[in-house]
């Protein structure tokens, strides 16, 4: 994904699931340990193992969708899977000749199956479709008709935790001798652990009838599942399996750094029985279909998501997870954009050499249902939002935007998770496009500029411009395959970086800064007087004498030949305005 100048060591998570029930020293003794859990990937004797095909992958874009957001077909106000299936060709027409269309390459569906709940991170059923969402048989239409477009479908499978309606815990609630008792954590007193990421917060809840304590690290609606429970790996498993054989391409794994806990504080996430069970559930998932992905939300540092890529010379772009959410580089964008400062990007892309190993997928993203949405984050600002899309477009690995985010999209209205979830808006029609009856929830401001029907046609407009980065990605080999290599740049709003792969080699360079800059230097070693912009934009590249700083001393690359020879061996300037973003296609 980032160029390595010495090979990176990954981090592989140790031993065979472990056998305790119990999570620290108060807890009962446990019982025997079971046998650890089958390696599915392994075939025969060992001497071969099946590996991932993720060719399709690379450099591919998708688009997270909220389906109760983004389009109602029967007019109840929510959205569903048959809405979802009719609004497709606005994301891909499966035709490259047309441009009207967003041009993704894939989907992730937050959570579709059958939940109490209106996000669906609490699942009672892992094998139905929340019913307002449509059923099984509007599933597989759904992936076959993304997939006639040229569309894979990838969704959110929450296997940390159930709903505390899931039958399964409702059964073990019964007591210690219940069924699906070991399918949960649990223990007589409270040890007062709270939640690891500093909000506060109990992880250990009393049942309903007072008798013991359950985990669940969110909150007592969510109990986690015990991933010390052989028999909780195979039905997640199993549940893989049915939603491939269903038409899903992968899963993105919701909160996997939490699969099992070991005591509190830091104890409670990134254990190595949590490396164990993702790498068991990852053999499975690749034996059965070797070309589905599986994305991680791993949100925390670099160096820790970096090792939930396990054993990178076992297999091929690791054992455990073959991509994962990258939120310190996503946090560092918006901090670029939002300041105009590009040394936090900077410093993301050292820690990616740095604990990356080379030639892994990654997941770049700016903001997803989790987070206060870019527009807002940035206070609506067009050339942020526009720079933030082009450094996106610009990176390595698989880059995911967030629905609406290409419309301008802000929060709506409140400071509840749903105001980053609120319904799509196509037009600013009283339904908004989204229903021809009332919203589940309520837009959000700003509906009458940032709307799908505003902007489809409008050359200038925000979703034009998120189209045409698409598709310069898709034209340019560097783009979409080529490792990345951070060069340095003055002044500080300059980002520069080149994209190269077997085929091609391309010139990143970015101005974060509110004003016109020159950008550089750039290796004079670079060629860049026969280079061609990508972008058809005509900027101004220069060779510095005396005061590289200055533009006001920068010589024109084209200017007369009595600039002397001392030109020749000169760095390279590009001149850009604010918030401008060019690639320069080095070799074809």
């Amino acid at each position: 994904m980032f160029a390595h100048r010495s090979p990176l060591y990954l981090l592989a998570s140790a031993g065979a699931l472990a056998a305790a029930c119990g999570v620290s020293s108060q807890t009962p003794p446990p019982p025997p340990a079971p046998a650890p859990a089958p390696q599915d990937g392994d075939i025969g004797d060992g001497d071969a193992v099946v590996q991932w095909d993720h060719d399709w992958a690379r450099g591919a874009v998708f688009y997270e969708v909220f389906v109760r957001s983004f389009q109602d077909s029967d007019g109840d106000g929510v959205g569903d899977l048959r809405g979802l299936i009719d609004r497709l060709d606005y994301l891909n027409d499966g035709d490259p000749t047309t441009t009207s269309d967003l041009g993704v390459d894939g989907l992730w569906l937050m959570p579709v199956f059958e939940s109490p709940s209106y996000h669906g991170y609490d699942v009672v059923d892992y094998e139905r479709i929340e019913r307002d969402y449509g059923d099984e048989d509007d599933f597989r239409r759904l992936c076959a008709e993304a997939e006639r477009r040229g569309m894979r479908v990838i969704v959110d499978l929450v296997m940390n935790h159930t709903s505390a309606q899931h039958p399964w815990f409702q059964s073990a609630a019964q007591g210690p001798a219940a069924a699906h008792r070991d399918f949960y954590v649990w223990r007589a007193d409270d040890p007062g652990w709270q939640r690891p990421w500093g909000e506060g917060g109990d992880t250990w809840h009393r049942t309903p009838a007072g008798e013991d304590f359950y985990y669940g690290i969110f909150w007592g609606g969510m109990p986690d599942l015990n991933f010390r429970n052989p028999a909780v790996l195979a039905e997640m498993q199993r549940i893989a399996g049915l939603w491939l054989e269903r038409g899903a391409a992968g899963f993105r794994l919701d909160a996997t750094r939490y699969l099992v806990a070991n005591g509190a504080g830091e104890l409670q996430a990134d254990q190595s029985q949590t490396h164990d069970a993702l790498r068991a559930f990852s053999a499975s998932v690749r034996e059965r279909a070797p070309a589905a992905m599986l994305v991680g939300e791993n949100w925390t540092a670099a160096r820790a998501i970096a090792s939930y890529y396990g054993d990178t010379a076992r297999v091929r772009g690791g054992d455990e997870l073959p991509a994962s959410f990258d939120f310190p580089l996503a946090d560092a964008i918006v901090s670029g954009v939002r300041t105009g400062v590009a040394s936090a990007v900077y410093r993301a892309f050292a820690d990616h050499e740095r604990f990356y190993p080379g030639g892994v997928l990654g997941a770049p993203f700016l903001r997803n249902h989790d987070q206060i949405r870019l527009a807002s984050d940035v206070d609506g600002d067009p050339a942020r939002l526009r720079q933030a899309a082009a450094i996106l477009l610009t990176l390595p690995g698989m880059p995911f935007l967030y629905y609406g985010e290409e419309l301008g999209m802000e929060n709506g209205p409140g400071v509840q998770d749903e105001s980053k979830r609120t319904p799509m808006p196509w037009s600013d029609a009283p339904g908004g496009g989204f229903t021809q009856g009332t919203p589940w929830h309520a837009f959000a401001p700003g509906r009458e500029r940032a709307n799908v029907a505003a902007q489809q046609a409008a050359p200038d407009s925000l979703l034009s411009h998120y189209r045409r980065w698409i598709g310069l990605r898709k034209a340019s080999h560097a783009l979409r395959r080529g490792l990345l290599e951070a060069l340095p740049a003055s002044p500080s709003a300059g980002l520069v970086y080149v994209r190269a792969s077997a085929q091609q080699r391309a010139l990143v360079v970015h101005n974060l800064g509110e004003h016109a800059r020159a950008i550089g230097p750039l290796p004079a070693s670079l060629p860049l007087a026969q280079a061609r912009s990508l972008t058809g934009a005509t900027h101004a590249l220069m060779r510095a004498h005396e005061d590289p700083g200055a533009t006001a001393k920068a010589t024109p690359a084209d200017a007369d030949a009595d600039a002397g020879a001392a030109a020749e061996d000169a760095p390279w300037w590009l001149l850009l305005p604010p918030h401008g973003s060019e690639v320069l296609v080095l070799e074809p």
